[in-house]
């Protein structure tokens, strides 16, 4: 798919809480409020690293200006494709990066997928400095026997399928089995178990895609097994995900009380996070239910289960070698103690009967560019704080920069810390000196239309309204054929108003682009469907100026 490029435009500001700055922030601010230049600079990835280091360098520099380049079509990367749709209160950070957007100083330009349509040496050449912060976006591989099977795949790519991840959408996953796998034991693994098992009519309230969820009607996915090298005082998921487990409706838990003895001895010196899920678990385990929660999941057609001590070691086909039709696992001990304990086979083996494995064994980040350093056994950018070693002018922040581990907390401090680096090198004046031309090189090398031919812009409408969803407003994309020109209103007409349908009414078109403006509401959570003229996009009354530059 050729790559496009989108530019925010700004609106009015969402209320915000400042941090109040340390005294060398405010030396550092007063030293450049009296400069001209204009510092600028580009973050490639708009997920939550990108933005919290855009966000960062906005806050205490005031002249810098920041382009964030993404090779999605949105931003917000994980946040708005890895996040479940029943998380909705995740996605809440969304607000913060948009008031980031609002900013005058910061664009944002996607579908430009950089080390391919633009190299990393032209981004340093066009800016005074780079931030990678493209994160983790692949996932790491079983390695066993049986892997390429239909029936295997990564959790990843299952979440990018009901998030609406656009490289995901024609995932089709069979679910016309009986019982499903999920190889790890972090919250990504109980995420796709809690969407398998939950009731559409759950499912239907919230921002799931429509492919996904018809899907999920026609499921015949009864039984998941959530399976874990290690023990349970190992699990890597979190309490709220174990808790929305037990209490999923129409559904039952399968805990194997011997899984469990011993453990309320050992944890009583556990940290109290830790402490508090294990309880949780041994209650589930251990407790007899009560008479009400007894007759619930007495009735329940559906059922969840975690399998710890076991190891994948070969997916087995079926008789005629076309699919996936169970899993063989190693049994495994414990070597060592608490969270450091290394599973190791005993010897044995079973074999679980299955028609669906997904592999939710972490994420991986991949090389960017061949001018830059990447070490693939960490899978990082090798760095100094956030410098990239042995070469100046380019950062990283992230899970490239440390690997896929934390929370988005973590990755907010992370990226501040780069951040924070990055100005205290340009203040020192270890970075190019003199005005850089940031994105208007870009555009003006001829790199986006000679390799693309066209681009994207998106904008906000703000007389839009999505019906049934009163008081949100809605986003335009529209796509140009190399027109840079503005449209004028008398230039509008009425070519695309038959080819696009959707939820809302007809388009109004430029005669001189001639092709189909499309919109959706700024809060959902992913898009659905192929562009344009998608059955879950939200058309608008009319289109608006554009602007492609």
């Amino acid at each position: 798919m050729a790559p496009r490029c989108w530019r925010w435009w700004p609106w009015s500001a969402w209320p915000r809480t400042r941090l109040p700055p340390s005294e060398s922030t405010q030396s550092f601010r007063q030293q450049f409020s009296t400069q001209e230049q204009t510092a600028q600079i580009c973050v490639v990835g708009s997920g939550p690293a990108g933005f919290y280091t855009a966000q960062h360098l906005l806050k205490h520099h005031p002249r810098a200006h920041v382009d964030i380049y993404e090779k999605q079509l949105v931003p917000f990367g994980l946040v708005r494709f890895g996040v479940a749709p029943d998380h909705p209160e995740v996605k809440n950070v969304i607000n913060t990066f948009t008031q980031t957007a609002h900013s005058d100083r910061c664009a944002f330009h996607g579908n430009v997928v950089v080390g391919r349509d633009v190299t990393v040496q032209e981004l340093r050449d066009a800016y005074h400095a780079v931030v990678l912060s493209y994160g983790a976006e692949d996932h790491r591989g079983l390695e066993i026997p049986g892997e390429e099977l239909p029936g295997v795949l990564s959790a990843r790519a299952f979440v990018g399928w009901y998030n609406g991840l656009p490289e995901n959408r024609k995932l089709a996953p069979d679910l016309s089995c009986d019982t499903a796998v999920v190889l790890g034991q972090g919250n990504v693994a109980l995420d796709v178990a809690r969407i398998l098992l939950t009731p559409p009519e759950y499912l239907e309230k919230t921002d799931i895609t429509a492919a996904a969820l018809g899907a999920l009607r026609q499921s015949q996915v009864k039984t998941v097994w959530i399976v874990g090298r290690r023990g349970p005082l190992q699990v890597a998921f979190t309490i709220k995900e174990l808790r929305e487990m037990i209490q999923l409706p129409g559904t039952r838990p399968i805990l194997d009380p011997a899984d469990f003895l011993g453990l309320q001895d050992r944890i009583k010196e556990v940290p109290r996070p830790r402490k508090r899920l294990m309880e949780l678990l041994l209650r589930a385990a251990m407790e007899k239910p009560g008479v009400a929660e007894a007759a619930r999941r007495a009735s329940a057609s559906r059922a969840w289960g975690l399998r710890f001590f076991r190891s994948p070691q070969q997916v087995l086909p079926s008789p005629d070698g076309r699919r996936a039709a169970g899993i063989r696992l190693a049994v495994t001990r414990l070597e060592g103690v608490g969270e450091a304990a290394r599973a190791v086979p005993t010897g044995d083996v079973e074999d679980l009967p299955c028609g669906l494995v997904l592999s939710s064994i972490g994420y991986k980040s991949c090389p960017i560019d061949p001018s830059v350093p990447f070490d693939p056994k960490l899978g990082v950018i090798p760095n100094v704080e956030g410098r990239v070693v042995d070469v100046p002018g380019l950062y990283c922040s992230g899970w490239v920069k440390r690997g896929p581990t934390g929370v988005i907390t973590t990755t907010m401090t992370d990226s501040f810390v780069t951040g924070q680096i990055l100005l205290q090198d340009l203040k020192a004046g270890l970075l190019p000196s003199g005005p850089r031309p940031g994105y208007a090189a870009i555009k003006g090398s001829g790199l986006f239309l000679s390799r693309t031919g066209r681009s994207w812009m998106l904008r906000r409408c703000p007389g839009a309204r999505v019906r049934g969803s009163p008081g949100r407003s809605c986003w335009i994309l529209r796509r140009c054929c190399g027109c840079w020109d503005a449209e004028t209103r008398s230039q509008a007409g009425t070519e695309g108003r038959s080819a696009v349908r959707g939820r809302g009414i007809g388009v109004s078109l430029s005669r001189t682009l001639h092709h189909s403006c499309i919109a959706w509401p700024s809060w959902r959570g992913a898009l659905a469907a192929p562009l344009p003229g998608a059955s879950e996009h939200f058309l608008v009354p009319e289109s608006r100026s554009c602007h492609c530059g």
